[in-house]
């Protein structure tokens, strides 16, 4: 289970998601998980879903990566779809006791189970094209504005990029210790909610001190390369729009008013 968590991973390539700037990849991202939420029909859901697939696909990353990533979320997908069969109206399809499914339920639940699953692929897609050095920058220049109130948006940016950073190795490093704790005889995968809590009591502790120690070598490791701060820092490699950034822009700009269109033309199913 933990080794299909690939959320935090960088995957270096050659596509022309990774040439992108970070920049535009994290505004075009905002833009796409605020129109999954806006589509309210089949129509403009389809749209919105067939183009994200065209950006996945068009990482060159495999297909396989990005279900993992979803693996990890499937009982609360499943589950909310279910939930969402029971909260609707029109017309009752089937009927047994308290519970009635309608033709307004199942289209709630479609409509969650799609929205979550893109919104999950779709995000992906930003940590598996973009570096964390490429993410840091990125999102310090996109909240500048805010060092005007006295925000430390460089300081902001970095903790989220060390913390996105460190969450494969964390999983890592608990692969590694359940292991040797099932080496050791420790049984994890039987008994009943408590005792596989209980169990992993095991875990959390060596987790806890093996990321303290490494949160204090990274301290350290920082304090030898003078690191004070954003102040006067100079960057290796300068972030810059170019043509494939105007390219990206104008087709998801297509793709946003494709969905608005469907939205005041066609009749909305769920709002």
């Amino acid at each position: 289970m933990v080794r299909d968590i690939t959320l935090g991973q960088f995957m270096p390539g050659h596509s022309f998601i990774h040439r992108l700037d970070a920049r535009s990849k994290i505004v075009l991202l905002i833009g796409y998980i605020v129109f999954i939420f806006l589509a309210g029909n089949y129509i403009s859901l389809m749209l919105i879903t067939m183009s994200s697939l065209l950006v996945i696909l068009s990482t060159r990353i495999s297909f396989k990566m990005y279900l993992k990533s979803m693996k990890v979320i499937l009982f609360v997908v499943v589950l909310t779809g279910i939930l969402n069969l029971f909260y609707g109206s029109g017309d009752v399809l089937c009927e047994w006791w308290i519970f009635r499914i309608t033709e307004g339920g199942i289209n709630n639940a479609v409509f969650v189970i799609v929205r979550i699953a893109v919104l999950v692929m779709i995000s992906s897609v930003l940590t598996f094209t973009t570096s964390p050095t490429d993410l840091t920058d990125a999102m310090e220049r996109l909240l500048k504005p805010l060092s005007v109130f006295h925000i430390k948006v460089h300081e902001i940016a970095m903790m989220m990029t060390i913390a996105l950073r460190f969450i494969p190795v964390l999983l890592e490093e608990t692969d590694k210790i359940m292991n040797a704790q099932k080496a050791r005889g420790a049984d994890m995968e039987s008994g009943n909610v408590f005792k596989r809590v209980k169990a992993l009591i095991p875990v959390l502790i060596p987790l806890f001190v093996s990321s303290f120690r490494r949160a204090n070598d990274l301290a350290m490791a920082m304090e030898c390369r003078c690191y004070n701060g954003g102040k006067g820092r100079t960057r290796m490699k300068v972030l810059n729009f170019s043509a494939l950034d105007l390219w990206a822009l104008i087709f998801s700009v297509i793709i946003f008013a494709g969905v608005i269109l469907c939205n005041i033309y066609f009749p909305p199913v769920v709002r």
